[in-house]
Parts: structure tokens; sequence; C-alpha cells
């Protein structure tokens, strides 16, 4: 933990449904211009920028930030599909541990269109080729489907043939990711839901995939600012959070065994052990959660690689309420991208916005309790991208 890095300013705006969303480089502003005053610093006193989104032309991250300021500092766009919020948050924290700068911004932002996410670049190679062979050649009569959908879809049927759970959980976690963000003023979503509601919506993927256990494409962006001790003392950033470790994971030989480890439960499962290690603590260390639910099933086996509990065990976790308020962690109390919503190119950024408020106490209704010490963040990027960051308030 010497090498400490601080987050002194987080924004966001509120997402929005495709059609009703302004202009990316509108969203962004907003969003930059919110940290930027959370911080109490001008644009002149950043020295680089990361940018990241999934669906634009190359230097949208430019055109986004030429709104705000025009200062000549580097930008750099970043594209690593989900994870590009928090990819771009880990190239900004690299290059004040390096030295490089004292000051970094990260901003992520998405204009989504409405409907299942498949490919744009229909005349190339698609990078999740290799993903889709390998799930055909574990599951050889798997159904048609888009791509995240089929290769979600197969990992939700392959845990419940694993282990024996009640296809139930998955409702169950969106009828309680739900609940979140009723209380969460930048959440997409604001009705209740009930298990029934959930389980009967209509089947995207059979048998167990139901629209509301899928999450919306939406449009939005957040951002955060990191910075060295020393600019933070220099600046009195009393508010400041620090990141203490992060780690990123890439597909491995494993992550190809099994349809679970396909969709990045391998790649979770590494880049969690390394924060852990980094930082010298385990998982019953915190309390506060923000995990990639692009799909309920997915938080579920997330909840495993994360080793939030043990494997097989998620089932009797979710049915004591241990992911909720009251429970031994909460997990998405954003929302989560089921209900907050999921600009991919944002969502990492809005993460670290939310545990950032948890652990300055910051998150009203939101509040998982007085004073959380550490937090824990997971986004991850199908093709592949896994990127887990611990923060805490030392």
């Amino acid at each position: 933990m010497g090498n400490v890095v601080k987050v002194i300013g987080v924004g966001m705006v509120k997402f929005a449904k495709p059609g009703a969303h302004e202009p990316y480089e509108i969203m962004a502003g907003k969003a930059v211009k919110a940290a930027l005053a959370d911080a109490g610093i001008s644009y002149c006193d950043i020295q680089q920028a990361f940018a990241g989104y999934v669906f634009g032309d190359s230097a949208c991250g430019q055109a986004a930030l030429y709104r705000v300021g025009m200062s000549g500092i580097p930008i750099v766009n970043v594209n690593n599909n989900c994870s590009s919020g928090s990819s771009a948050l880990m190239l900004a924290r690299q290059a004040v541990l390096s030295g490089a700068v004292e000051c970094a911004l990260s901003v992520g932002f998405e204009e989504m269109r409405p409907g299942a996410l498949g490919p744009v670049w229909d005349d190339r190679t698609s990078p999740l080729m290799d993903l889709e062979d390998k799930l055909e050649a574990l599951l050889p009569d798997v159904l048609p489907a888009t791509n995240a959908l089929r290769l979600f879809g197969a990992a939700a049927v392959a845990y419940i043939e694993k282990t024996g759970a009640n296809p139930d959980i998955f409702a169950k976690v969106a009828v309680k990711t739900r609940k979140h963000a009723l209380n969460n003023p930048y959440a997409l979503f604001d009705k209740p839901l009930t298990v029934e509601e959930v389980m009967q919506s209509p089947v995207m993927f059979p048998p167990y995939l139901t629209r509301l256990e899928c999450c919306p494409p939406s449009c939005g962006a957040a951002a955060a600012i990191v910075c060295s001790e020393e600019f933070a003392k220099r600046h009195g950033q009393a508010r400041a959070v620090s990141i203490l470790a992060q780690a990123m994971a890439t597909d491995g030989v494993a992550s190809s065994l099994n349809p679970i480890d396909l969709v990045g439960a391998d790649m979770s499962r590494r880049a969690a052990q390394q924060v852990y290690e980094q930082a010298g603590i385990g998982p019953d260390d915190f309390k506060v959660v923000e995990l990639h639910d692009c799909f309920t099933s997915n938080e579920v086996m997330t909840y495993e690689a994360l080793g939030l509990c043990g494997e097989g065990e998620a089932e009797s976790m979710i049915n004591r309420g241990d992911n909720t308020y009251g429970g031994k962690y909460v997990v998405n109390p954003s929302g989560g991208l089921m209900s907050k919503g999921h600009p991919l190119g944002a969502t990492g950024l809005a993460q670290c916005t939310e545990l950032v408020s948890q652990l300055r106490g910051e998150a009203g209704q939101r509040q998982v309790d007085s004073s959380p010490r550490l937090a824990l963040q997971h986004n991850l990027g199908l093709g592949g991208a896994c990127v887990v960051t611990l923060y805490g308030r030392i």
C-alpha cells in the first residue's frame, strides 16, 4: 500500500434510454465538470486525460474534452469493451504512479442504440468470434442469439446444471438490484419488481434468462480525477479516497474450459486475487461491492469468482440476504448495470463514483453504513478484460 493514488473528484449524469439522451460530448462534458467541481480544482490542473468509450469514431475523447477546455494536454482514447471506463481509470492511476503526472482525468461515455448488442463492423473479424467458436466447441447444440446474450445465456444454463441451484436466484438478484436503484437519483429505472414479474417477462435466452434479467442499452457519462498524495495535500483534499490496489486480467487458457469461465469468471478470479494480494486483504475485509451485472446470472457467478462465497454457494448467499442491506455484503447499492443502466464506456467510472460516495459517507439513502473502510469494484469486458479495484479511506 506504499504507492497510493487518491480519487479527489467524481461526477456523472443520470443515465437515459437511447433516444432520450444528449449527445455524448455534452454528457461527458457535464460529468467532467461535475468531477472538477467535486474536487475543487480547474481543468488547467489536469495533466493527462483518458477517455473510455466503445461506440464512436476515433478521437471522441478530444471532441468531448475540448468542450471543457483546450489546454493541450495528452488525451488518450480507450476501447476495452464494457470495461473501457475502468481501463481509463487504470491508465490514469498508472500515469500518476509512474510520476509522469500529478493529476489525471478519466472519463467514460456512451451513446447506444436500442436493442441487444451485436456486431457493428460486419466486414471484418469480430473480437468475440473466438469466444463464440469456443462456446460451440463446448456446446455444439447451443441456441442461436446475439453474441453477448448467447455467451452469457449459455453460462447461465451451465451454472444451474453445475450447481443444481433454483433458477429463481437470477430473478431474486434482479429484485434486489431494482430495490437498491430506487434510492439512486442517477439510476435509469425507478419502479420496484417482484420475482414473479421478472420470471414471467419475455424469455430472451431459454430457459432461464428473461428480459428483466438482462441489462438494457443506455446512454450516459461519468468521470473521476486521480492524483498523487502530495497533490491532494497541497489542494486540501480532505474527502479524498485512496485506490489501494488494482489489477487487470485478460483471457488465459483456463478461460475456455467451460461456459462460465468463458464469460469472465476466470479473469475475475485472477484479477481479484491479485488485488487481495497487493492490499494484503481478503473478501471478509470489505462490505460494499459494485460488480458487473450485465445479466443477473453474471452477478451470481461473480459472487463466487470474487470469493464473496464459496463455489456453488451463491444460492445460499442470496437466500440469506448476504448481498443486500443487513447482510454480509451490499452488492451494487447503486442499482448496478441492471437498474442504473449500462452505457458501456461510462459503467466503470459510474461504479467508481458510487464507491467513492459510499466511502465518503455521502451516499444518502443508499449509504451502506456510517463509515465503510474498504470497497471493491469489478468491471468486465468480453473479448476480454476484467478490472478489479480496491478503494479505501486511509
